[in-house]
């Protein structure tokens, strides 16, 4: 019998994959509630009810069965809960929330909040910050914790501004319960710029910390120009190890809880990883079905570092994206076999890769959607379908490649991970 049919004979939650559970350390979902009585049984009911309102997140636990067992055990109140009782508490739920599931990142500020493995993104050309405030409240009511952004984006000021309407409505009960992600611009990655910059970004969003911050780019640019794309003559060599000091500053300032990389080789990586004193927690970078980043995520994985994944659904509709994913022959057939969309096809492919996510959507219904990836699982004659789609690279970036630049071809820029 398969580990994933003894689990379902024996009722133990089988909300994740076993193949995230072999490359992540996770914890259980903070937003779920309890509405009424979870056993019959006399049991002491906090550490259950205190688990599924978010108070308690034991770490370690490979099941969100183990987690519940974990609370009442470890808080001296009581004996474990059996399967069927951890079932009867999650069913008893009530609301549209869905449990997320998150991650500790391994460099992260000790006492830091987990990063939920499903976030949203807010960058978009044009940016609509009406659309993107509505469709922020929207998540938050929906059970979305993690929220991305950049100073380049322009996404900082509304973002701080929906998320201080959420604090005041009580839609968040406190700062402690979102994880926000911002990235530092290349024309600020000089090393007497990196925490000015910080400071600029936690004042756009009305924070004291963000919990994630990362170089957004690995090239630097002339200091003081927000404009994109770079011009040519602007683009400089990045001093990847002032700028990485300068960066463990930021935490160590308590400006942030833990600190990473976005669009990062594993050279590049690995360039990092020779000199940091405070080791990066995640490299963001582009990855779905149609790209797939076997060999950075092999990469990351031996180095315990966390992969993000941006576009994953193919940014369609954007300047940058593609309509490739969406529309992909294999996908289709996947998604019609499980009686799900697309979108979630891709989701859960990467959830059961070990990666976390960040997705743009600033649709109700698809918001919604794009949770229900968490109870059901991709059968192996899936994973064989993905495994044979032809692999295709959507952003080159080619506006960092310059003849006077640090990259002087797009290989260059990528170190052949193309």
């Amino acid at each position: 019998m398969s580990e994933v049919a003894k689990e379902r004979r024996t009722g133990a939650s089988h909300v994740k994959s076993r193949k995230y559970h072999n490359v992540l350390g996770l914890v259980p979902a903070r937003n779920l509630k309890v509405n009424g009585p979870i056993s019959k049984k006399t049991r002491p009911p906090s550490p259950i009810l205190k688990l599924l309102q978010g108070s308690l997140r034991p770490c370690h636990a490979r099941t969100m069965s183990d987690g519940i067992r974990e609370a009442g055990t470890l808080h001296g109140e009581g004996p474990p809960w059996s399967p069927i009782e951890v079932r009867a508490a999650m069913e008893s739920a009530s609301g549209p929330s869905i449990g997320v599931p998150e991650v500790r990142l391994s460099s992260a500020t000790a006492g830091s909040r987990p990063m939920p493995v499903i976030g949203l993104g807010t960058a978009a050309d044009p940016l609509d910050a009406v659309a993107m405030r509505s469709a922020v409240l929207e998540a938050i009511k929906l059970g979305y914790r993690h929220f991305d952004t950049a100073s380049m984006y322009g996404s900082e000021e509304p973002l701080g501004e929906v998320l201080a309407e959420a604090l005041g409505l009580g839609l968040v009960g406190s700062r402690a319960e979102l994880f926000i992600t911002s990235k530092l611009w290349s024309s600020d990655a000089h090393a007497d710029r990196v925490v000015p910059a910080l400071r600029k970004s936690l004042s756009n969003l009305q924070l004291d910390y963000l919990d994630l911050y990362l170089i957004h780019w690995p090239i630097s640019c002339k200091p003081g120009s927000y404009t994109f794309p770079v011009d040519e003559s602007d683009l400089m060599p990045m001093d990847f190890e002032a700028v990485w000091a300068a960066m463990e500053e930021c935490q160590r300032l308590g400006l942030t809880k833990s600190i990473g990389v976005s669009n990062f080789s594993c050279k590049k990586l690995g360039n990092i990883l020779s000199f940091a004193k405070i080791l990066p927690t995640v490299n963001q970078v582009e990855m779905n079905p149609l790209w797939q980043q076997k060999k950075l995520r092999e990469f990351c994985k031996a180095n315990n570092i966390i992969i993000t994944a941006f576009s994953p659904l193919g940014a369609r509709g954007t300047n940058w994206g593609t309509n490739e994913v969406m529309e992909n022959e294999f996908l289709k057939e996947i998604a019609k076999a499980r009686g799900k969309s697309i979108a979630q096809v891709c989701l859960r492919w990467l959830y059961e890769q070990g990666v976390t996510f960040v997705m743009k959507s600033f649709n109700k219904e698809r918001l919604k959607e794009n949770l229900s990836i968490f109870n059901w699982e991709l059968t192996e004659g899936d994973h064989e379908k993905i495994e044979r789609i032809p692999q295709k690279k959507m952003m080159l970036k080619e506006e960092f490649v310059s003849a006077q630049g640090p990259f002087k071809s797009v290989e260059e820029l990528w170190d052949g991970e193309l």
